[in-house]
């Protein structure tokens, strides 16, 4: 068995030619700085949501699981600490973007709004305020930096990348994504704000979404209850860390400070609260 890779969170190994295995620690990442510091329970709650939204949106699109059952991984995977927070999937030909869903007026697309009143070559009303609903979910492409940021591209810049039939068929993939899992969430209290998926070709051609999906880590889960536009919503995601960072004068700082012991349980609670708003306690 070979480490293919180590990530800010996901340890992938290949088992066979065809297939991976895929840990999901416990790791931390903010402002693209691996924090020294785990969050207990993370990992396990990521799983949780992605293998319950790959179930709960198989009809839409195939995904890339074929296992969580440890006694299917190989024999180096199989101890009590591999227990929820491994999989086996099948091996893709992954597509070179991120593809975020945006339906909320936030984060960098709000400061790019504020400057041009526009996003990734779309415009917007006059006179949105932060964290706003827009008129529909769009989708704002990314390509794949192996460190640091991502850059969003714009759907021509995919399209032609990617060809027009695939791009669109990603694109109306994505959003009907967004739109069924948003509408779960927000009946149990949380808002999906955006996420990103990721996508790969089987060896039929067929689209197949792969990576996490609709997680802490891959999305912005606000609390429906608290939302107001026009502030910072209070988050289910790793918002606060992220908050308690930049509070601190730390937010990309290396090497990465230890996190303190109220951190790491507030922000344990948060994964666990919206693991269990979502698909109930383990």
């Amino acid at each position: 068995m070979q480490k293919l890779i180590s990530g800010k969170v996901r340890e992938v190994y290949q088992v066979s030619d065809s297939t991976l295995a895929i840990v999901t620690t416990d790791r931390v990442s903010a402002f693209d700085v691996i924090l020294p510091t785990p969050i207990p329970d993370k990992g396990r709650v990521l799983n949780a949501l992605s293998s319950f939204w790959f179930s709960y949106t198989g009809d839409i699109v195939k995904n890339h699981m074929i296992s969580e059952d440890l006694a299917d991984m190989p024999p180096q995977l199989q101890g009590e600490e591999f227990q929820g927070r491994t999989i086996l999937v099948k091996k893709l030909q992954m597509l070179p973007f991120e593809f975020i869903i945006r339906g909320y007026l936030f984060g960098s697309m709000w400061k790019e709004y504020q400057k041009t009143g526009g996003f990734c070559g779309k415009e917007f009303p006059s006179g949105m305020q932060q964290a706003e609903k827009l008129p529909e979910p769009i989708l704002t492409p990314s390509t794949k930096a192996e460190e640091g940021h991502d850059v969003n591209v714009s759907f021509s810049y995919m399209e032609e990348k990617l060809g027009t039939e695939l791009a669109q068929k990603v694109c109306d993939t994505a959003l009907a994504l967004y739109k069924r899992c948003y509408d779960y969430a927000y009946e149990r209290g949380i808002i999906i704000a955006d996420t990103k998926f990721e996508f790969g070709l089987d060896e039929n051609g067929e689209l197949v979404v792969a990576d996490e999906v609709l997680t802490p880590d891959s999305s912005r889960f606000w609390s429906r209850e608290a939302y107001q536009p026009g502030t910072s919503p209070e988050s289910f995601d790793k918002q606060y860390l992220r908050d308690w960072l930049i509070e601190n004068n730390l937010d990309g700082k290396t090497p990465p400070p230890e996190l303190p012991e109220d951190v790491v349980a507030r922000t344990q609670e948060k994964y666990l609260e919206c693991r269990e708003r979502l698909v109930g306690k383990e």
